[in-house]
């Protein structure tokens, strides 16, 4: 996401990138959550703010409620507490059975297609990652960042996505303690693709610097997949989705998603149906040439809740409406 308020860097990437048509940017159908098809072209486009970078503009208007677009993800990873109730590869919540005792640690899918999509390089990390999830969590480091870079760096041995597939988004700025983990979460890794029989010649990209700047980019730009309940059409509102979602199933990164910017009173929101590909919908009327923004945390925090939280996790100090009244 676009959470900096000014980063004249990105801004200069953003115009040698903007003849490339990022808004209609599509992925390869080795991933998609989704059978494959022509989507029509979605009613915005990406341009200059004033004060934020990039951000997403209503190319003709947008009545409330209409979907604008959906998007599916660059790499996305269940959270280890949902990975035996989920797809492994498109998050898609699995009939209720129980866990098998003989393999608990085997991953499982809703699908063919998603079994088949999900790469070979992927399904053998799947259990050797998992199995060292203890590991990780006793040093303190957490673990869905990680795990996102481990599966990216399966898609890029496997020829799915090019290394530099998250260049375009911005990173976060790494503190002295956070470079430090990541050198440990490197070494974690890497030893992880060795367990599994892959020599250097397969991943030569596989290095601390990539490792960082991939990490950097995933945590300022990775959102919380939260399954609503019910079918896109019966549900009453995107509010309703929001406050009645489940408990979140893991985690993803988009790129269109990630340029909108941030407002505390949105006009549109992302919501997650049955899968994990990001459904954007207008919460009102937009007119044309109006940005779309979305709204980073939980909207209904109070203004100091709001402005620490923002500042702390994202790095800016919000000035929309609603906070310059400190509503």
């Amino acid at each position: 996401m676009s959470r900096l308020p000014r980063y004249t860097f990105w801004s200069l990437q953003f115009r040698k990138l903007h003849s490339s048509h990022i808004a209609t940017l599509s992925f390869p159908s080795s991933f998609s959550t989704s059978t494959p098809r022509s989507p029509a072209t979605p009613p915005i486009h990406v341009g200059l703010t004033e004060y934020a970078g990039r951000g997403v503009f209503a190319s003709r208007r947008i009545s409330a409620g209409e979907l604008i677009h959906t998007a599916q993800p660059i790499v996305s990873h269940p959270s280890l507490s949902s990975l035996h109730t989920v797809c492994y590869f498109c998050l898609r919540k699995l009939p209720s059975s129980a866990p098998s005792l003989e393999a608990p640690q085997t991953v499982s899918f809703c699908s063919t297609q998603c079994e088949q999509q999900s790469k070979a390089s992927q399904n053998r990390l799947a259990n050797k990652s998992t199995s060292r999830a203890s590991i990780v969590c006793k040093d303190g480091m957490g673990l869905k960042y990680p795990l996102l870079v481990k599966r990216l760096a399966c898609q890029v041995i496997s020829g799915v996505v090019s290394s530099d597939v998250l260049d375009i988004l911005q990173p976060e700025i790494s503190s002295s303690d956070r470079i430090s983990k990541m050198k440990k979460e490197f070494a974690l890794l890497k030893s992880t693709f060795e367990d599994s029989d892959f020599g250097s010649e397969q991943m030569p990209f596989l290095t601390e610097e990539w490792y960082a700047g991939v990490l950097a980019r995933i945590r300022i730009n990775a959102f919380r997949i939260e399954l609503a309940i019910g079918s896109y059409e019966d549900l009453l509102s995107l509010a309703a989705a929001s406050v009645e979602a489940e408990a979140a199933v893991g985690n993803a990164v988009y790129v269109l998603p990630s340029l909108y910017n941030h407002d505390c009173d949105p006009n549109v929101n992302i919501v997650w149906i049955e899968n994990v590909d990001a459904k954007v919908k207008a919460l009102r009327d937009i007119e044309e040439g109006e940005e779309l923004r979305i709204c980073y945390i939980d909207a209904s925090m109070d203004y100091k809740a709001r402005e620490t939280i923002l500042y702390e996790g994202f790095g800016f100090h919000c000035n929309c409406l609603r906070c310059e009244s400190k509503d």
